[in-house]
């Protein structure tokens, strides 16, 4: 007796190995289209050519993550009131000089509080 030869291709496995993938794609997409912060890097312009018209507002982030606005210490809690209050008089923007040291904590912690507070234009440079 003969044996009869199987020549057909069963796709099953295949089907339900494409339909996984295509759950696990679905599940991951939206975590993929999360928003960040878009950031502008900046031109090198040197510091004596920086008009020194413009009224923006200086802090300064020691290596020990320490801020300093007008030569004067401010603590996390009063970083949103100095800036608010700053902002009046200096309506340009903000300029956060960081120490390389410093951490990245504070640098946001600075940024979330000037946007909080009504800064639109926000500049960051390394001591």
């Amino acid at each position: 007796m003969k044996r009869q030869t199987f020549n057909d291709i069963n796709i099953t496995p295949l089907t339900d190995i494409f339909l996984v993938l295509l759950i696990i794609m679905m599940v991951i997409a939206p975590i993929l289209d999360q928003q960040g912060l878009s950031l502008a890097v900046p031109e090198y312009v040197e510091q004596n050519k920086i008009d020194k018209e413009a009224k923006t507002i200086n802090i300064e982030i020691t290596s020990d993550n320490k801020y300093i606005l007008n030569n004067r210490e401010i603590s996390e809690t009063n970083l949103f009131n100095a800036i608010k209050e700053q902002i009046k008089e200096n309506p340009d923007g903000l300029l956060i000089q960081a120490s390389g040291e410093s951490k990245h904590e504070s640098v946001v912690r600075v940024m979330d509080s000037a946007r909080n507070a009504g800064v639109s234009s926000i500049s960051i440079v390394e001591l």
